[in-house]
């Protein structure tokens, strides 16, 4: 049996015009051939569709089975038209994004917010278990947008640059070291470090600043929000170095001390890790756009 969607739509018509005639109008193609369509639909099935002596013809028991499978599965098809045609247009699609920047969250929900309201049929998700394997995920197709530090020459993926940030130390304004206009290497020795939780290579403080000085905090301690971060800092149980955007408000707070980290200051970037093919797609260039706009937003509130 070889049932056609053009099948199931002459099904649907005939049932809901009551006719022939007013079906082949409906479809658009002579009565003579949509006769000859259901001859050829009843052959298949192997049953007479419709009760033929009856006005206005009705639908025999197997002719309500095929209608009903004709009522379930043409919206499903419609639906389908419509979203690949939203893809061909660039208004709808998948974008699920993957961090290796444990603190963007800070500056990429307010973001993702904006591009909700202006792509409302765009499925958007956050995948921060990704975050060590993204790059590998992105090329895979299980992500669709990577935000790193980190950019590499990859086969088919951009990286877009975003922003450039500062790593900043943050302490208790009572610890000895706010006493300082910027901190090195060596001031972290004594120190216990509290960091997200995230591999050394990946955490700016150790790439850049601890790891090439050869220089070991005296410990090591791992939270998860950023919040809590800032507590342990101002009950003096550690300090930290963070993105300028995330202690945008602590530079006049009394309970802390933000200083430059070395006296020249640290400066890194952020980039957009995409499919070359999908950069273009006109709900990711807006995204890309947002991405870079917030977080200056971020940066000129904290300087003000």
């Amino acid at each position: 049996m070889h049932i056609e969607f053009r099948h199931l739509k002459t099904i649907k018509a005939i049932h809901e015009a009551g006719g022939l005639a007013r079906a082949a109008d409906q479809l658009h193609i002579t009565q003579s051939a949509l006769s000859h369509q259901v001859k050829g639909l009843e052959a298949q099935v192997g049953v007479e569709l419709f009760a033929r002596r009856s006005k206005p013809l009705r639908l025999s028991a197997a002719g309500l089975k095929l209608l009903r499978a004709a009522e379930r599965i043409l919206p499903e098809i419609a639906a389908l038209e419509q979203e690949f045609a939203g893809l061909q247009a660039g208004t709808s699609g998948r974008l699920h994004i993957a961090i290796e920047c444990h603190a963007c969250f800070e500056w990429l929900l307010p973001v993702l917010e904006r591009f909700r309201q202006a792509w409302p049929e765009v499925d958007v998700d956050i995948r921060p278990g990704l975050a060590f394997g993204a790059l590998p995920a992105l090329q895979r197709e299980e992500v669709d947008l990577v935000v790193s530090s980190d950019p590499e020459e990859l086969p088919g993926i951009d990286f877009t640059p975003l922003f450039d940030y500062e790593p900043v130390f943050v302490a208790a304004a009572a610890h000895p070291l706010a006493a300082k206009p910027h901190v090195d290497a060596e001031d972290f020795r004594g120190e216990t470090l509290i960091t997200y939780p995230v591999e050394r290579a990946r955490l700016d403080v150790f790439s850049q600043l601890l790891t090439p000085a050869r220089v070991e905090p005296a410990g090591i301690r791992q939270v998860e929000l950023t919040a809590v971060i800032l507590l342990l800092v101002a009950s003096q149980r550690g300090v930290a170095v963070l993105p300028d955007w995330v202690v945008r408000d602590l530079h006049a707070h009394p309970d802390y001390a933000v200083r430059p980290v070395t006296a020249e200051g640290l400066t890194r970037r952020l980039y957009a890790a995409t499919r070359a093919e999908e950069t273009v797609q006109p709900y990711m260039a807006h995204l890309l756009r947002l991405a870079r706009s917030e977080p200056v937003k971020l940066q000129r509130r904290a300087a003000g």
